[in-house]
This record gives C-alpha cells, structure tokens and sequence, in this order.
C-alpha cells in the first residue's frame, strides 16, 4: 500500500501564495506518476496539475497554467504544488494522488492512491 499525506493548505488573500506538500510512504516504488485535484463544496473533484516520475512530464488544468507548478523532491517521495496569483475559485479542498498508469493523467480514475485532502481558501 502506499500513503499520501498533503500538507500546506490554509488561508491566503487573492494573489498571495501557497505551496501545497505531498509526502508519500509505504510501497513508493508501485506508483508511476503523481498528482493534484480539488473539490470546492457542491462540485465534483477536478484535476489540477500532474507529473510522471519517470520523465518528468507534467500537465495542468488550462485555468492553472502559468499560476501552479507541480514538482517532486530528488527522492521522488514528496511531491509539491505551489500556487501563485490565487483567486477565490482556486478555494477547495486540495487532494494528492499517484498512479500506476505512469503518465501525468488528468483522469480521476487512472489514480489509485489517494491522500486525505488539505484546504485551501482564498479570500478576495
């Protein structure tokens, strides 16, 4: 089994910062590729950011570009998310994910470990 812990979640005013961490133990080499959803209340989970571990391609969410980067650590056990320019749509509840698709998928259901969330809220 493998265990993802998020991290760095909190409360910051529009277009301020937050970097979002994602520490993964247990069975680490059963996954291929990492990464990020959110859920805002009422809506259904969406992809934000990915990124294979073994090239190290990443792929976002369009309305994200250019604001987030999805990152690993050399250890390939945390993964992060920093988040520039945050707006108040960016509010949610932020989840880690890894695959063992081992491409940087968009698609909820390619992920098979999941981590309990951590909450982001952007005030405007």
């Amino acid at each position: 089994q493998v265990q993802l812990v998020e991290s760095g979640g909190g409360l910051v005013q529009a277009g301020g910062s937050l970097r979002l961490s994602c520490a993964a133990s247990g069975r680490t080499r059963d996954y291929w590729a990492m990464g990020w959803f959110r859920q805002a209340p009422g809506t259904e989970r969406e992809f934000v950011a990915a990124i294979s571990l073994s090239d190290m391609a990443t792929n976002y969410k369009r309305s994200v570009k250019g604001r987030f980067t999805i990152s690993t650590a050399e250890t390939l056990n945390t993964m992060y998310l920093q988040m520039s320019s945050l707006k108040p749509e960016d509010t949610a509840v932020y989840y880690c994910a890894a695959n063992r698709v081992g491409i940087a998928s968009p698609n909820y259901s390619d992920y098979s470990y999941w981590g309990q969330g951590t909450q982001v809220t952007v005030s405007s």
